[in-house]
């Protein structure tokens, strides 16, 4: 009997193995896709150029955590500048990084880890080491890189305000650990402290985007803890050393040094924690996040927070390339927006940096790239972690109350004029109207109503960031024309687009008055809804200039770019009025004009995926009954515009939107319009989709017989219940339940494609 029972036990721990491992999540994701040159198949007539990096990192960070801890190939912290790129052969060392990851923006507060043997080498250009990419590893809980120069090799784990680090000496001799905080303007400082084993430091951050790269009123701080006694220490500026000297600031290119003598094979162990606070709050994270020298619990630590965060959608069936590119897209849509204070709450007031402000149950979040994420990332988070889009929600509304004016685009904890719209609105409604909790709803509706309906008195302010670029012109005449240049703005003129953006932002915080009573400022903002009319040329039927006295351009500008459309061409801007499909359906002319003008876009190659602007454009057909050609496009786009390669995204991931993007489409839908309630059905990718809800349920997307030939819908049930809508509603996704799809390869012209099916909400 006794034997019966060990062999049992014996099965079902070998059982238990094998499910976990099957099960294992963090194998598919490749942490450096995007972090090289397109390599993607995109034929269009733009893209490609400035915009043919992903901007990515090969990070190791708890998911939307304060430090993102990366290899670095590139030394500085200016703007478009990321920290690693895949086609550079020398590692300078790793970093604390605050990069917004996937754009263009410059990183902040950050400091830099090497160690080296042999001779005493200082500046990152200097001391760094060739390492090859095949004896790289880089996944969202560790990253690992053998220096050749040294014979070392480096190892890195993390958590959200601390990292731990492991280097193993394969020949004995001299070691050393450099650090420098990388500032730029040349005001960081840093410091050694032999008897507690630390190297401190600060690196204070600047604004751009109509910043002029003034102070924040914060600096990154930072700590490193050495487990081994050193044998000789110094500073250094550039490559003139300073021995036994233990602090230097106030200069450019400035660092610190400890050196002592390892043995061959040796492991040193070092531990940094930061804060945005001030020393003490880095002290105390380190502390209170890693208080051992044990790497490989860490590491440990940070997989399973990482399975926890992947395993929130379970996708089954598929090719393993199509699951590396669904996880790799899911984990880089886990960066932003971060945690912006310390484990005990504190953190920097916005737009100021004083006084220190305190944070109750949870945390403040900061680095918002509205722009781009409103549109799936912030949507995404209302299914799979709504909790967390309630605190970020709430951080929105902190920033009003310390600032005054709900920031347009907020990045380094500050205002800034960055890019168009005012997207606030988006992810407050949107998240309002989902019945997202944890914010106060008044405060919100004070702060959004403020942005539309006033601007600065201070000339300052507005110089600033604070309120809408160009509102007066746009309350006066229902659209910004040509003869307003938007001065006062990073990116100047773009008047269209600005009255598209704003037009939608009107939309949503109208449904948000309505849900109120706010009866007066719903039918207003309702009908500043329509502005889209304004720029939409009815004589071509695409988005055009329009001077003060009311004429349209007139010039054949519809496909090359234009001064007035924001990052793209006005046949890119044409489709935005996700609130009103039905009304650009119409002011185009009826639906067969609306589709050829569709048609023209993937046909004549001027979609452009690698750019925001375009994202909800392949959905469109659905609103006119046409749901198999959104199918067609959307695999054609899941197929062409992302590759399980350094080289893999086709454009700026933008803080995780073109990965939010793959993540929707893969599972099946689409939010076409974040602040209405539902999601446009497209063509799923998987077999079988399961979503972890919050409240325990599951919500599943099958779809049976789906492979790279059977794209197209040919019948559905939601809860075996026949389903005959190219739409599913927030709610229905939070019930749980199963939503079938039955795949073919030749399109069903008869499914879904009914007006009436449509929610009036939708059609509007």
């Amino acid at each position: 009997m006794n034997n019966r029972k060990c062999f049992f036990l014996f099965f079902l721990c070998c059982l238990c193995n094998r499910t976990t491992s099957q099960e294992l999540l963090g194998q598919y994701v490749d942490t450096r896709v995007g972090t090289a040159a397109s390599v993607t198949q995109t034929a269009g007539k733009f893209g490609k150029h400035s915009e043919e990096y992903g901007q990515t990192l090969p990070a190791v960070l708890v998911p939307h955590g304060m430090n993102f801890w990366t290899p670095q190939t590139q030394d500085t912290e200016q703007k478009c500048i990321a920290p690693y790129y895949y086609r550079d052969s020398k590692l300078q060392g790793f970093r604390n990084s605050h990069w917004i990851v996937g754009g263009c923006t410059q990183d902040y507060g950050s400091m830099t880890l090497m160690t080296i043997s042999g001779e005493l080498k200082t500046t990152p250009a200097e001391r760094a080491s060739t390492f090859f990419h095949e004896k790289e590893t880089a996944t969202p809980s560790y990253y690992s890189a053998y220096l050749e120069d040294y014979h070392a090799q480096a190892e890195m784990t993390a958590q959200s305000h601390s990292a731990l680090f492991r280097f193993t000496y394969d020949e004995a001799g001299m070691a050393y650990l450099i650090v420098n905080p990388n500032s730029d303007q040349g005001e960081g400082y840093i410091e050694i402290d032999l008897e507690k084993r630390e190297i401190r430091g600060y690196n204070p951050a600047h604004r751009i985007y109509q910043g002029w790269g003034r102070p924040t009123g914060f600096s990154g701080y930072f700590v490193l803890r050495f487990e081994k006694e050193p044998s000789t220490y110094g500073v250094y500026q550039d490559s003139l050393v300073y021995s036994k000297q233990k602090s230097i600031g106030k200069k450019c290119n400035i660092g610190a040094f400890i050196g002592f003598k390892v043995a061959a094979h040796e492991k040193v162990m070092v531990k940094a924690g930061s804060s945005f606070t001030d020393m003490k709050g880095a002290l105390n994270n380190l502390d209170a996040e890693i208080p051992h020298w044990n790497f490989d619990q860490c590491r440990k630590q940070l997989e399973q927070c990482w399975e926890q965060q992947l395993s929130k959608i379970r996708v089954e069936g598929g090719s393993r390339e199509e699951k590396e590119k669904f996880y790799g897209a899911l984990y880089r849509s886990s960066f932003l927006p971060r945690v912006f204070n310390d484990v005990d709450g504190r953190y920097p007031s916005f737009a100021k940096g004083t006084p220190i402000c305190q944070v109750e149950n949870g945390d403040y979040y900061d680095d918002f790239s509205m722009w781009d994420t409103y549109r799936a990332l912030h949507p995404l988070l209302t299914i799979i972690d709504p909790e967390r889009e309630g605190k970020m929600v709430r951080s929105l509304i902190e920033k009003y109350k310390q600032g005054g004016w709900l920031p347009i685009f907020p990045c380094w904890n500050s205002y800034t004029a960055a890019m168009i719209g005012d997207h606030a609105i988006s992810v407050i409604g949107d998240a309002y109207i989902k019945g997202i909790k944890g914010f106060d709803i008044k405060a919100a509706y004070e702060a959004m109503r403020k942005n539309a309906f006033q601007s600065p008195a201070s000339s300052e302010d507005y110089k600033n960031g604070m309120g809408r670029r160009a509102l007066a012109s746009y309350l006066k005449y229902g659209y910004i024309p040509l003869e307003d240049s938007v001065l006062e703005a990073f990116h100047t003129n773009e008047q269209v687009s600005r009255t598209l953006e704003y037009a939608y932002d009107d939309y949503v915080l109208a449904q948000v008055a309505k849900q109120l009573g706010e009866i007066s400022d719903y039918k207003l903002l309702a009908k500043r809804a329509k502005n889209w009319q304004n720029v939409i040329d009815q004589r071509t039927g695409y988005a055009q200039g329009r001077h003060a006295d009311g004429t349209f351009l007139d010039a054949d500008n519809a496909f090359g770019f234009a001064r007035f459309i924001t990052e793209g061409a006005p046949c890119h801007y044409t489709w935005y009025v996700p609130q009103d499909v039905q009304g650009l359906v119409e002011w185009m002319g009826g639906k067969n004009k609306f589709v050829s003008k569709l048609d023209s876009m993937f046909s004549e190659l001027r979609y452009w995926h690698g750019n925001e602007p375009c994202h909800q454009i392949a959905y469109l057909y659905n609103y006119v009954g046409m749901p198999w050609k959104t199918q067609k496009q959307v695999r054609h786009i899941r197929n062409t515009e992302y590759v399980n390669a350094p080289g893999g995204l086709s454009g700026n991931d933008d803080a995780g939107q073109m990965s939010a993007w793959y993540v929707f489409s893969a599972i099946g839908f689409y939010p076409v319009c974040p602040g209405n309630p539902y999601y446009v059905i497209g063509s799923p990718a998987f077999e079988k989709t399961t979503i972890r809800l919050e409240s325990g349920k599951k919500f599943v997307v099958k779809a049976h017989g789906v492979s790279s030939g059977n794209i197209y819908i040919q019948s559905a049930t939601l809860n075996g219940k026949r389903f005959e809508n190219s739409y599913i509603a927030h709610k229905q996704v939070l019930e749980g339940g199963i939503l079938e799809f039955v795949m073919g390869a030749v399109p069903n012209k008869s499914w879904a494609v009914k007006k009436e099916n449509w929610p009036q909400s939708i059609l509007e």
